[in-house]
C-alpha cells in the first residue's frame, strides 16, 4: 500500500512538473509573474512575523521593567521591615523581592534572545525585499527584450516577401497594391487631362493663324 501511494505521489508530481514545463514554454513571462507573486506572499509573511516579533519585544521589555521595579520596591520594603523589627513582614518582602528578581533575570534572558531573533528577521526581511526588487527589475528587462524579440519577428514576417500567408504582410501588401492602383489612376487622369488641354490649345492657335491668313 505504501509503494502504491509513493508511486501515485511521484506520478502526480511528475505530471505537475510537466504541466509547469509546458506552461513555461508557452508563456515564460506569465510563469515568472506567478513565481514573483509567490515571492511577494512569502515576503509579506516575513513582514508579519517581524511585526509580531516587535510586539513580543515590547511586551518582554514592559514585563522586564515591571519585574525590576517590583523587585526594587520589595527590596526597599524588606529593609524597612528589617529595621522596624517586623520579622514576618521582612520575610514576606524578601521572598517577593527574590521572586521578582528571578523573574527579571529570566525576562532579561528572553528579551536578549528576542532582540537577537528580531535582528536576524530584519536582515532576512531586508534581503528578501532587495531580492524581490531585483527580480522585478530583471522581469522588466526580460519583458523589454521579449517585446523587442516579438516585434522583430513580426517585422521580419512583414518584410519577408515570401511570407504570403502572414496576415500582417498580407495587409501591407494589400495597401501597397491599392496605392499602386490609385497612383496609376491619378497619373492616367493627369496625363489625359494634360493632353486634352494641350491639344485644345494647339487647335485654338491653329484656328487663329488661319483667320489671320484670310
Amino acid at each position: 500500500m505504501t509503494n502504491l501511494f509513493t508511486r501515485l505521489k511521484n506520478t502526480i508530481t511528475a505530471d505537475l512538473h510537466e504541466a509547469m514545463d509546458q506552461k513555461e514554454k508557452k508563456n515564460p513571462i506569465a510563469l515568472l509573474n506567478q513565481y514573483l507573486r509567490q515571492c511577494e506572499q512569502e515576503t509579506e509573511k516575513v513582514r508579519k512575523l517581524l511585526e509580531r516579533q516587535y510586539t513580543l519585544k515590547d511586551e518582554f521589555t514592559r514585563e522586564y521593567h515591571q519585574a525590576m521595579e517590583l523587585a526594587e520596591k520589595r527590596k526597599y520594603q524588606a529593609e524597612v521591615a528589617s529595621k522596624a523589627g517586623e520579622t514576618e513582614l521582612y520575610q514576606f518582602a524578601s521572598a517577593e523581592h527574590q521572586q521578582y528578581a528571578d523573574r527579571a533575570s529570566r525576562l532579561s534572558a528572553s528579551l536578549e534572545q528576542v532582540i537577537e531573533q528580531l535582528g536576524d528577521l530584519e536582515r532576512k526581511y531586508e534581503e528578501m525585499k532587495h531580492k524581490l526588487k531585483d527580480m522585478h527589475l530583471r522581469r522588466m528587462d526580460l519583458m523589454g527584450r521579449e517585446n523587442v524579440t516579438r516585434a522583430n519577428i513580426r517585422i521580419n514576417q512583414v518584410l519577408d516577401s515570401n511570407t504570403y500567408s502572414d496576415k500582417s504582410y498580407s495587409k501591407f501588401k494589400d495597401i501597397e497594391n491599392y496605392l499602386d492602383r490609385l497612383e496609376h489612376q491619378v497619373n492616367s487622369s493627369f496625363y489625359r487631362n494634360t493632353i486634352d488641354s494641350r491639344i485644345a490649345q494647339i487647335e485654338k492657335e491653329m484656328k487663329l493663324e488661319e483667320s489671320k491668313s484670310i
